[in-house]
């Protein structure tokens, strides 16, 4: 069939389907009836839609009669293996460079404190976190 064909029934088929919509609203019920009943009929009749869809992953080239492709499918498998194992391998290196650098801040903090002239315990006394903010203040006014 060529493609003028195939337009020229489609637009027809589209013509009739107008046609015969614009005309629905003016048959009576009891033909409404029938017609509502012989599709009752029509699709109980319908045969069961079975599953068309195939993967194909070896042979399907031309010429392709099961020689290399079939015995190399440990390739096709590593293929399609490939990226899930790129996603695993990044994913625990970005893992592993979150709890390093996680360990780095936490060293330099340990350090700073170590460093520093004041006891560990001024650290935890609320009345020093009190005066430091003070110390803040009057230095930000000045």
């Amino acid at each position: 069939m060529t493609y003028s064909k195939e337009k020229e029934e489609i637009d027809f088929a589209y013509k009739v389907r107008r046609a015969m919509t614009e005309s629905a609203e003016d048959l009576p019920n009891a033909t409404l009836d029938r017609l509502a009943a012989a599709r009752q009929l029509a699709l109980s009749r319908q045969k069961p839609e079975t599953a068309s869809a195939v993967l194909a992953f070896g042979g399907v080239l031309a010429g392709a009669n099961g020689g290399s492709f079939s015995q190399k499918s440990w390739v096709k498998k590593l293929w399609i293996g490939l990226p899930i194992l790129v996603l695993i391998v990044g994913l625990y290196g970005i893992y592993e460079h979150e709890q390093q650098q996680q360990i780095n801040d936490l060293a330099e903090i340990d350090a700073a404190v170590l460093v520093d002239e004041l006891p560990p315990d001024a650290y935890v006394d609320n009345g020093f976190n009190t005066y430091l903010n003070k110390e803040k203040t009057v230095k930000t006014e000045e």
